[in-house]
């Protein structure tokens, strides 16, 4: 029986048993250092996996993200259309490369960012000759976005670099390939509470092998071939470290299971909460198969009988983690001024929804008693 005072948290890493072998070797090696076997072991392997030729491990999505936007040359006085639901890391570097943000509102089929008002934008943007240097589309709570539309609208008639952000989407599929191939760069994360974890740490991945040599050129400070310290440009401390890559080689294995244990449990608490009033759950967009990083609910409290924030409430007084969807970007205070097109979608997906419990881990008795919860909130 599940212990009624645990703590279920929201999606904490999950080992598969082989991680410690790998991180053994790393010891027994004494590469403890950044770089090192499992890094270019890791990066072979992950490529692999996801069928992008090409990537670079480093220490986070957010620093994937940077690498590609100083790669595509975003810089101050451009601007970077992206969309507005999504998390902060996906788009903070574009600020920190000096550049503005311009935001797209979603769309009800897939809750990422809406092709056809992106292509609404550029259209204006194009008539008033201000194209942005770069197109973010995210791959938003494990749900693969219609990226074949975002290329054909952002790249084929306008010629814009795309950056997929499929941090949230390891392990989705896109029309049969894996989530963001296709675009000119690919993020990923490893970050704690992804699908795979290395603790910390992210991939930047691309069928361009010297994009991807430049990146890793960047992501160690930039040093120029000699004997001794030699900088032409400005690099970052970005590598990720040989340690952290032996367990991401060990997570890589358990992939496949992990998605669909997560496809598992939303389809166990679609069924429990299927004939109850005023939820509702993400939909999965019929051009792909949605990884499930997170279970994600919308809460109609006309309808229910409370709020969102009731329930997250009522969750956390039994000791349940649960947490409301990312607050749109246009709505964030550091983004105050910038545009944005559209918006009652996601302010809407904001008020409503929340994110359920979704660790790999999780018995069907830990479910249960958050479902328990749940339908008390109801019932009162």
């Amino acid at each position: 029986m599940a212990e009624l005072n645990k703590r279920i948290f929201l999606s904490p890493p999950h080992m598969g048993g082989q991680e410690l072998e790998f991180v053994k070797q790393a010891f027994e090696g004494n590469y403890i250092a950044p770089l090192g076997p499992h890094v270019d072991a890791f990066e072979r392997e992950f490529s692999e996996m996801v069928n992008i030729s090409h990537a670079a491990a480093v220490s986070s999505g957010t620093r994937a993200m940077h690498l590609a936007l100083r790669l595509l040359g975003v810089g101050p006085g451009d601007e970077v259309v992206a969309p507005s639901f999504t998390f902060i890391g996906g788009v903070s570097p574009v600020v920190f490369q000096g550049a503005k943000l311009s935001f797209i509102d979603s769309n009800r089929d897939s809750w990422n960012m809406d092709p056809d008002l992106l292509a609404e934008e550029l259209s204006f943007r194009n008539m008033q000759d201000n194209l942005p240097k770069a197109v973010i589309s995210a791959d938003i709570l494990g749900q693969p976005a219609d990226l074949d539309r975002i290329l054909d609208v952002v790249c084929n008639q306008y010629h814009i670099p795309v950056v997929s952000d499929s941090a949230e989407a390891l392990g989705a599929t896109y029309k049969g390939r894996h989530a963001g191939k296709g675009s000119g760069f690919v993020v990923y994360s490893f970050n704690g509470n992804k699908i795979i974890t290395t603790s910390g740490g992210g991939m930047l991945a691309s069928d361009d092998g010297d994009l991807i040599k430049k990146a890793r050129f960047l992501s160690q400070q930039a040093r120029d071939p000699a004997p001794h310290y030699e900088h032409t440009q400005i690099g970052y401390n970005y590598r990720m470290s040989n340690i952290v890559a032996a367990i991401g080689r060990g997570q890589l294995r358990v992939l496949h299971e992990r998605v669909e244990k997560k496809r598992w449990i939303c389809d166990y608490y679609r069924k429990a909460l299927a004939d109850i009033p005023g939820i509702e759950f993400m939909p999965e967009a019929s051009y792909g198969r949605a990884a499930r990083w997170l279970t994600v609910i919308l809460i109609t409290p006309e309808d229910f009988g409370a709020d969102r924030e009731g329930v997250r409430q009522a969750l956390e007084r039994e000791n349940i983690e649960s947490r409301p969807v990312w607050k749109p970007m246009h709505i964030q205070p550091v983004f105050k001024g910038c545009s944005m097109r559209g918006g009652a979608v996601c302010e809407d997906l904001f008020k409503r929804g929340l994110c359920l419990p979704s660790g790999t881990a999780m018995t069907t008795e830990d479910i249960d008693r958050i479902i328990s919860v749940i339908m008390d909130c109801h019932k009162k």
